[in-house]
């Protein structure tokens, strides 16, 4: 039998950016990560996960951040043909949204920190509309802001478009290519 302590209560927030529904939850999954978020905006959904080491790591002299962005191609409903069965190693986009998410955040922990700290992010659904990197900069932001690892947050990231001589917070896809 579960006791109360041992459930993770589901939390939701959601709000509008640009116009366009916003959702934050935790509690549904990684629960023994430090935090765990997914994060919606249409159909496309990113998870991220925040974990950091017990102690220092001893002789070095640099802070180890590691920020990883995994892109499935089931996330976008595609299946990956005869010769590249797995999904092998990351793409370029993967490997940009994993630097522009470093980048974001790098500069906020304490200068001193020689923690192991690992964001992990990936990609649930991709609805071709949405631009993951910035619900993935969102994503890594508030999985930080609910673990107990020091940092000087938060972020967030936005894209701004000029759509028909107006500024656009979060233009769609579709509409950057016009």
């Amino acid at each position: 039998m579960l006791t109360d302590q041992a459930v993770t209560q589901i939390r939701t927030y959601s709000t509008e950016i640009g116009g366009k529904p916003l959702t934050i939850e935790t509690g549904r999954l990684a629960e023994q990560a430090g935090g765990a978020v997914i994060v919606r905006m249409g159909d496309t959904m990113v998870f991220a996960a925040a974990t950091m080491s017990n102690g220092a790591r001893e002789g070095i002299d640099f802070f180890p951040l590691s920020v990883d962005y995994e892109e499935k191609l089931y996330a976008a409903g595609r299946i990956p043909g005869s010769y590249f069965r797995r999904e092998g190693r990351p793409s370029d986009s993967a490997i940009l949204v994993s630097r522009v998410t470093d980048r974001t955040l790098r500069p906020l922990f304490p200068k001193d920190m020689r923690n192991e700290v690992q964001l992990i992010m990936t990609a649930f659904s991709h609805d071709q509309e949405h631009f993951i990197d910035m619900l993935g900069i969102l994503a890594a932001s508030a999985a930080l802001m609910i673990s107990n690892i020091p940092w000087a947050g938060p972020v967030a990231g936005v894209r701004v478009g000029l759509i028909d001589n107006e500024l656009v917070v979060n233009p769609t896809i579709p509409q950057m290519e016009d």
